[in-house]
């Protein structure tokens, strides 16, 4: 690799001290490296990263921070198919699996080649209220339809490929992708899974029946989720996330249609960590 990108979290690398450095050492060896700082945008096309200041022949795009800002990168990028190799500021990262301490040994991987490309299914959710498209997004981790407002349970009523399934009386809905499966989902008390595997997990958020369980569909159905009215209010009103971010608005009868996106998600691998490992010392730490 010649060409590199750098997408940087400046709350977590105070002053860009980090991210200099990898500039300097890219520039050191003679590759190409221009750095953006993912910030939050209120409009616009993306969130966090503007894709237009990527030049097309970038071959990898380095993410400073953790696994949230490559879960925001990812989102922004996707489309550009290009690469992404997380270094890790924070605490062990599922997808940023390279810290402080190693950062050059990485660095001389990618130059050298030494390394493979991890494709992870992303998904795609669309909202739509009276038949209408409201809102529409990707995740990589998950998307999340829960209740809005006062404290107070709500009927989701669930298909999967235009059949009815079930209804779930919970706080919320989790549709999670397997690399998402590590995140909310699990501390939902949904399976983990690995994330070469491709399928969509859907699991209720604080169920309040005790039969209410996971289920795991193929990755070529379509899920679609409908808020279902309450007991006392004739309009309860939803709320849907994009991995934690992009919320859009919903009341009873609105409908989620979620299924697996026609993009994929590339991670950059240097087979240092694998996820067994990485979950064994996650599971060791709790």
């Amino acid at each position: 690799m010649d060409k590199f990108f750098v997408i940087t979290n400046g709350l977590k690398d105070v002053g860009l001290v980090t991210t200099e450095k990898i500039r300097q050492y890219l520039e050191q060896h003679n590759r190409r490296c221009q750095i953006q700082i993912a910030e939050e945008k209120k409009e616009g096309p993306y969130h966090y990263t503007d894709p237009d200041q990527i030049p097309d022949d970038t071959e990898c795009i380095i993410v400073l921070g953790g696994d949230g800002t490559l879960l925001q990168a990812a989102r922004d990028v996707v489309h550009k198919e290009i690469p992404l190799f997380g270094i890790n500021l924070g605490t062990l990262g599922f997808l940023a699996e390279v810290d402080r301490q190693n950062i050059y040994p990485a660095l001389d991987k990618l130059m050298e080649d030494k390394y493979f490309i991890d494709e992870r299914m992303m998904l795609t959710g669309r909202a739509y209220h009276e038949g209408r498209l409201i809102g529409e997004d990707i995740a990589l981790n998950d998307i999340v339809i829960s209740r809005e407002g006062r404290l107070r349970v709500l009927n989701f009523i669930n298909y999967v490929n235009g059949e009815y399934l079930n209804v779930y009386n919970a706080d919320g809905v989790i549709v999670s992708t397997p690399t998402g499966s590590t995140g909310y989902s699990l501390s939902a008390g949904g399976p983990i899974v690995s994330p070469s595997a491709s399928m969509i997990i859907m699991t209720p958020l604080a169920p309040h029946t005790l039969n209410s369980r996971s289920v795991v569909f193929s990755p070529d159905d379509t899920l679609c989720v409908e808020v279902g009215e309450g007991r006392k209010v004739s309009e309860e009103e939803a709320i849907v996330s994009f991995d934690g971010d992009t919320m859009l608005r919903m009341v009873t009868k609105d409908q989620l249609i979620i299924e697996q996106a026609k993009v994929k998600t590339r991670i950059v691998k240097l087979s240092n960590l694998s996820f067994v490992e990485v979950l064994r010392k996650k599971m060791r730490n709790h």
